[in-house]
């Protein structure tokens, strides 16, 4: 399956039903499934199936799903109820020589409730189970389209992971191969360390001195870190090959990253490690940015 980016927008919008049918949805990062729906009145019932609907098709985000349908109404001749317009036009007219008010017109009459008869738009009983399945047949449609164009942005997100990995990598291989960690550039440190201590304290033991040299030189060694952090790039690229819902995955492995990257800083003994280590905490920061958007 291919990667998904949490982040998307579509609309789609279909006549069927009797009625023009429109699905607005936006998408971004979330930790879970969240989902907020701008429903007309009458339509409220279908939210519980909608919800269903999303979780089909993602498994993370938070979504903005805004509905519209407008009726289609049917262009059918307006009707005219002569004998009501008669009687309003004969109690206007009463009024008029009783109580000396203005005159009626024929467009204040016609404005009466009742006088013409125009086809409204409702949503006869009958039409309502039909409306619903027709709104959800275009939410699925829509969540379709939704669903491609996080796929299209988790390609392009991808591409921008892979890049960040192999960063990381040939950090970890410069550090394996820095000069600091040569058995001479070792044994040069330990000698000059030794010295200053038998400078400082001529009575020390030597050979105590080199075994405790040694043993702090062993505890500074980044060797483990290195090949974790090479353990690490090789799981990434396999959840970035295994594709859809690694999001979650991603985000705890470069915690392990991080991790590693803080010790190697912290065990380096040469400023070269330490500048190595501090580019490689900056791009595990950046790939972790990144992997938030990825579902």
């Amino acid at each position: 399956m291919s990667l998904q980016s949490m982040t998307g927008f579509a609309r789609h919008l279909r006549n069927t039903a009797g009625a023009q049918i429109s699905w607005e949805i936006k998408s971004v990062n979330g930790k879970g499934l969240d989902v907020r729906f701008r429903l007309p009145t009458g339509l409220e019932s279908i939210e519980q199936k909608a919800r269903n609907f999303f979780a089909q098709h993602f498994k993370r985000g938070n979504f903005q799903a805004a509905l519209t349908v407008d009726r289609i109404v049917s262009t059918g001749r307006t009707l005219l109820n002569e004998t009501l317009l008669k009687e309003l036009a004969s109690i206007a007219a009463h009024l008029r020589e009783e109580y000396g008010l203005a005159p009626s017109t024929p467009e204040g009459l016609m404005a009466l409730r009742g006088v013409l008869d125009v086809p409204q738009d409702v949503i006869a009983p009958g039409d309502q189970s039909e409306l619903e399945s027709a709104v959800l047949a275009v939410l699925d449609e829509t969540l379709i389209e939704l669903a491609h164009n996080r796929q299209a942005e988790g390609k392009a997100l991808g591409e921008i992971l892979r890049v960040q990995i192999t960063t990381i990598e040939m950090l970890v291989q410069q550090a394996r191969l820095d000069p600091s960690r040569s058995p001479d550039a070792i044994r040069a440190r330990l000698a000059s360390q030794v010295a200053l201590l038998l400078d400082a304290a001529p009575t020390l033991d030597e050979a105590r001195l080199h075994m405790e040299a040694a043993f702090l030189a062993t505890k500074a060694d980044i060797q483990e870190e290195l090949d974790r952090l090479e353990m690490h790039v090789a799981s990434a690229r396999a959840l970035l090959k295994e594709g859809n819902g690694v999001g979650r995955k991603l985000d705890f492995l470069t915690q392990e990253f991080n991790r590693e990257a803080n010790t190697l800083c912290s065990k380096a003994n040469a400023a070269s490690i330490t500048t190595i280590g501090l580019d490689l905490k900056a791009v595990v920061d950046q790939l972790r940015e990144q992997i938030q958007n990825l579902e």
